[in-house]
Formats: C-alpha cells, sequence, structure tokens
C-alpha cells in the first residue's frame, strides 16, 4: 500500500516548526487534538433516504459513498460471478492545487486500489449472488468514494463508508425468460439487499519517531510527521483478514501484537455503530 494515500494533500505540508512539535507532543504521549495515543476520534455514519447513500464523519475527515449498480457482460475467468469496483474522488475544494477534473489523481487511484484489494482479498460480498445468466450477464456494483474534508486516516473512514452504504444498497430483482431478462421496477418488486457475509474494517496506526510512537486513527497533520502505517482488516469476530504496512520503519513483533489487540476491540464498536445507523432505514 503505498504510503501517498495518508500523507495527506499535496500543498498543505507543515511547517518545519510545527513537524518538530508534533512528534516531540507524540513522544511524550500527547496529541494535538488531546486524544490517547490508542483513542479513536468519534465517528458518525449519516444514511440518506436513498438506497446505498451514506456519509461518514470521522473527526474532522467527511467521506460520502454511493452505490449503485449495473447488468455487464462478466470477464471470461469469472463467469458467474459479478464484480465490484471503486471509484475515489475529493471534492473540489478539497483536491490537491494541481487538481484535474479531467484525470484521476495519484491520491484518488491508491485509495481506490486499496478499497478493491480489501475486500476482494477479504470475500465479504457474494459475487456469485450477482450472476443472472452464466458467461451472458451480471451485475457490476460500483461504490463511488467523494472526499468532502480531509483530515486524515481516509482509508479507515472511506472502508467503513463503503461497506456502511453496500449495507444500505438495494437493486432491482430481474427475472429471466427465454427472450432475455426483465428488470423489475421498485415499485413493481421489492429491491433486493446485497448478500455481505461479514463486515471488513480498517484500523489504522500510523508510526512515528523510527517506530518508538504508534498511534490510532492519526490525523492529516500526525501522517505528515509519520514514517509509515499499518492497516489492520479485521471483522466482528476478531479475524485479521489482512495486514497492510507501508513506510520503510520497522514496527516490533509486541507493538504488532498490541495494534492487533487495540484493533479487535474496535472493530466490535465501529461494527455496531454501522449496524445501528444501517438498520435504521432498511
Amino acid at each position: 500500500m503505498n504510503t501517498s494515500v495518508f500523507t495527506g494533500l499535496r500543498g498543505d505540508e507543515l511547517s518545519t516548526n510545527e513537524r518538530k512539535f508534533i512528534l516531540e507532543a507524540l513522544a511524550s504521549g500527547r496529541r494535538e487534538d488531546g486524544r490517547s495515543k490508542n483513542e479513536y476520534r468519534g465517528l458518525r455514519i449519516s444514511p440518506y433516504p436513498k438506497y446505498g447513500t451514506v456519509e461518514v464523519q470521522l473527526g474532522r475527515t467527511r467521506v460520502m459513498a454511493n452505490v449503485s449498480g449495473e447488468i455487464i457482460k462478466p470477464n471470461n475467468s469469472s463467469a458467474n460471478e459479478g464484480t465490484i469496483r471503486f471509484d475515489t474522488s475529493y471534492a473540489a475544494s478539497n483536491g490537491p492545487p494541481i487538481y484535474d477534473t479531467g484525470r484521476p489523481h495519484e491520491e484518488s487511484m491508491l485509495l481506490s486500489r486499496s478499497l478493491e484489494k480489501i475486500f476482494k482479498r477479504t470475500r465479504a460480498i457474494d459475487t456469485e449472488g450477482l450472476c443472472i445468466i452464466t458467461g451472458e450477464k451480471v451485475w457490476q456494483i460500483r461504490v463511488d468514494i467523494k472526499i468532502l474534508d480531509h483530515d486524515g486516516n481516509l482509508l479507515d473512514a472511506s472502508c467503513i463508508a463503503a461497506i456502511s452504504a453496500l449495507m444500505h444498497y438495494r437493486r432491482n430483482d430481474v427475472t429471466v425468460h427465454e427472450a432475455g431478462i426483465v428488470i423489475h421496477s421498485f415499485e413493481e418488486r421489492h429491491p433486493l439487499p446485497l448478500s455481505i457475509y461479514h463486515l471488513p474494517i480498517c484500523i489504522t496506526f500510523a508510526v512515528a519517531n523510527n517506530g518508538n510512537t504508534v498511534i490510532l486513527d492519526p490525523t492529516h497533520s500526525e501522517e505528515q510527521v509519520s514514517q509509515g502505517t499499518m492497516t489492520l482488516v479485521l471483522n466482528i469476530h476478531r479475524e485479521v483478514c489482512t495486514i497492510e504496512k507501508s513506510g520503510g520503519v520497522a514496527i516490533n513483533t509486541s507493538s504488532i501484537f498490541s495494534c492487533s489487540q487495540i484493533a479487535s476491540s474496535k472493530v466490535v464498536d465501529i461494527t455496531q455503530i454501522i449496524r445501528a445507523a444501517v438498520s435504521n432505514l432498511v
């Protein structure tokens, strides 16, 4: 996983004095927003009335996810499976100074790839259930992520937004006939949810001061002074689905174990928040 996803936007760099102040504070166990090193920021999930649209606020980071579906011809290598695609973009006011609306910039592409890799590796979504006619027609589910406000830890916020929106999403029912298919409107037939096996949740730690400081849920400023990140992807069963590490700084075994314990506890809290928010509207 490339570190540039987590290090903030170009043109918004800290001064030398600011970096020194933050690093010294972290070394003494203090953070700029008053949290402890293992404390997550406040999380709020706000589903929209429209199926599949959710806004997530993690501290001052805000992300919107919108899920849509279309019927396509499947790949030859997976003729009986649908697909899930992620696209990420910044709201115009939050993009890098060189932001070009006609060209996805590096941060967006890296974040999209990270999300696709996470959902593919964890096999959280039943893609075979998205098949309509083997080799001919399957559902492609698209998750559009828009970064509204960036104050760090975009991956965690985007992952929470994506899984919340996927839970909230409903697709059209489809009937197969000899002559083809019929796509039923929501008025004709009750819309169908996706089959979701489990909820993969990203829990990210930033590493600073040559590996001596490890903090949960870094802010934008903390990301800029960090030397790398470690993201654990877990579900409510406390199964570690995958671990991603960026940056060259080493993390000792005891720190990794400690982070996994913290993440296992935090993922239970986040999963409960997601389910409570989405269940009210589905």
